[in-house]
């Protein structure tokens, strides 16, 4: 099979979760740390690792080391403009 079409099942299998979908809107405008994730969404340190290592093998987020920390951010900020568009549609019908 087309190995792009199994990279796309891939991305949206992770994205078909309702904590990443939310993980990935936080860290849409600007790189995070957990830290700053965790505050943001609420939910609790573990399932943010959890999560944030899901989003990370299927190379939708990328992670840089500042110092002690760890920042993660959209690795293609484009992707938010795929999530967008298809929400338009879906809510629009």
């Amino acid at each position: 099979m087309d190995s792009g079409i199994e990279k796309l099942t891939k991305t949206f299998k992770v994205l078909g979760d309702y904590n990443r979908l939310g993980i990935v809107m936080v860290i849409n405008k600007a790189s995070r740390t957990v830290t700053e994730i965790i505050n943001a969404t609420g939910m609790s340190q573990t399932l943010v690792s959890f999560h944030l290592r899901a989003l990370r093998k299927a190379e939708v987020v990328t992670t840089r080391r500042e110092g002690p920390f760890i920042y993660y951010s959209l690795t293609n900020p484009s992707l938010i403009n795929i999530i967008d568009d298809l929400s338009h549609i879906i809510n629009t019908g």
